[in-house]
């Protein structure tokens, strides 16, 4: 992309800067300040009141003259500067912007920002953000069984439509296995990222070969259930998951299981590729627990990924004309359930209720044998052409975590439609065992499993709408919506429409408690 800074940009004032920390010239908010670095005024970000995007909007006058050069056109991108990442973004091209100007002009103004930050006017900051947060403690203090507790769950900033990925950050937060795991990852220190202080700035010149999202991934989990901020923004990871994940840019609303499957598989190959010097057998031999009993690989060896959410299924096809039998077996790191069409019709006031869908019905629906129609004819190898066949899958292996995906959205001939049918579902003792291949083989018990987590879709279109996460930790369910932690009870996460149903195995008794 092409741009250059032009007028007072060239030499930015002071005191426009200063504003830039503290208000912005229209609404006076104090919250996302953007400097436009083409005439220096500051403005709120598009998702406080939108008056940068604004600002761009009204500089964008239709030029009269026809005859205007191709460098006029150019010119036409209005770039500006996050005072709090020091990332620099063009509304024009509604992406971050690569490079600087030949005099470095850009560079310039972030140092500049930076010196403002460590002057006299910082401290004043300071003493306010400690009232802040001293408030902010106060109010998070909750009464448990008549005593006062602190609530040390954290919540997550929405950085603009990116609730689908708070949701899902929450919910895997709250599986220890899988959380503790990271946490106890060795830290990675960006030695080639540029700083501005403290902080790192967004710029995708570094190179895809500084960022690392197990490090980002990290860095988020160990900020959550710390209780030392009501709110952590997740920018650093949100920009590697810019880097990394090209379906995932922009400010859109996206898909919450679209975004667990691409985040966990990004998981899955970067620790497979060894983890800041430390190769992947290694970290895995220090927690041999997951790795002995786990042989589920998805694209090559095990990870904790697989460890934790791999389980294998047996897809068997026969056909109807000669009988023969093939059978296969895949990996899966979740299960996407159909709700029954039976169960879809929305029914009015007037029509009597009918059977409540369950999970179980879900989950029967996946598994039951099922005569694939015209369009999915199986090439027999016997019969040598395609022919009428039957499907059916079975549960080879059961993972740790069980996740269960039910699909919500489905095409019709124009747009992608919402299945808002209510999903009965157990918040205890979920039993996979009918439909495992070999149930016999399995214990008693080693086949329950208890709801850890809850994603939700709010909203009737997959391009729109609001994510928010139930959770369980340490026997208590919060509901997780962005910023907002509050505590919830087991009845109203039960009435939730789920979309993302993350269940644990439930761990087997030792043997002194069956007898």
């Amino acid at each position: 992309m092409c741009w250059a800074l032009q007028g007072p940009a060239r030499s930015v004032k002071s005191c426009a800067l200063t504003r830039a920390l503290y208000s912005h010239s229209v609404c006076r908010s104090n919250k996302s300040p953007w400097v436009c670095l083409t005439c220096s005024s500051v403005h709120c970000g598009r998702y406080v009141n939108g008056h940068a995007k604004k600002h761009y909007e009204d500089a964008q006058i239709p030029i009269t003259n026809h005859k205007k050069t191709e460098k006029q056109e150019k010119v036409q991108h209005t770039v500006c500067m996050d005072c709090s990442s020091y990332s620099t973004y063009c509304y024009r091209c509604d992406d971050f912007v690569v490079n600087d100007t030949k005099l470095g002009l850009v560079q310039k103004v972030r140092e500049h920002l930076q010196n403002l930050e460590n002057s006299a006017f910082t401290s004043d900051r300071h003493r306010k953000r400690k009232l802040l947060e001293n408030s902010s403690l106060n109010s998070k203090l909750l009464k448990v069984n008549g005593s006062t507790t602190a609530l040390c769950a954290t919540g997550l900033r929405n950085l603009g439509n990116t609730c689908f990925m708070n949701a899902i950050l929450q919910s895997l937060s709250n599986i220890q296995q899988f959380c503790c795991y990271f946490k106890e990852l060795p830290a990675v220190e960006l030695r080639n990222g540029k700083t501005a202080g403290r902080r790192t700035y967004h710029t995708r010149s570094q190179g895809d070969n500084n960022v690392s999202l197990v490090e980002e991934f990290r860095k988020t989990l160990c900020a959550l259930w710390q209780g030392n901020q009501t709110a952590f923004s997740p920018e650093s990871l949100f920009y590697v998951v810019w880097k990394i994940m090209p379906n995932f840019r922009g400010y859109q609303q996206q898909d919450a299981h679209e975004f667990m499957r691409y985040l966990l598989d990004h998981l899955h190959l970067e620790l497979q590729g060894g983890f800041n010097g430390v190769s992947r057998s290694v970290i895995l031999q220090e927690n041999s627990n997951l790795s002995a009993s786990n042989k589920c690989c998805i694209n090559g060896a095990s990870t904790v990924v697989t460890a934790i959410f791999g389980g294998i299924l047996q897809n068997e096809v026969n056909c109807l004309i000669c009988g023969t039998e093939s059978r296969k077996f895949d990996p899966f790191l979740d299960l996407s359930l159909d709700i029954p069409s039976q169960f879809r019709n929305k029914r009015t006031k007037n029509q009597e209720s009918g059977p409540m869908c369950t999970l179980r019905d879900c989950l029967r629906s996946f598994t039951d044998l099922e005569e694939l129609d015209e369009t999915e004819l199986y090439m027999c190898h016997k019969c040598k052409k395609k022919q009428k066949s039957t499907k059916k899958f079975w549960i080879q292996k059961l993972p740790k975590v069980l996740c269960l995906h039910l699909k919500r959205f489905h095409w019709t001939a124009y747009l992608r439609n919402k299945v808002d049918t209510y999903v009965e579902f157990p918040l205890r003792g979920l039993d996979m065992k009918c439909y495992l291949l070999e149930p016999e083989n399995s214990g008693p018990e080693s086949c329950l499993y208890d709801l850890v987590a809850v994603v939700v879709h709010h909203g009737s279109g997959v391009g729109s709408g609001h994510y928010t996460a139930y959770a369980a930790h340490e026997g208590r369910w919060f509901h997780f919506n962005d910023s907002t932690v509050t505590l919830t009870d087991e009845e109203t996460v039960g009435k939730a429409k789920a979309y993302i149903l993350f269940y644990v195995e439930r761990p087997a008794k030792p043997a002194a408690e069956k007898l």
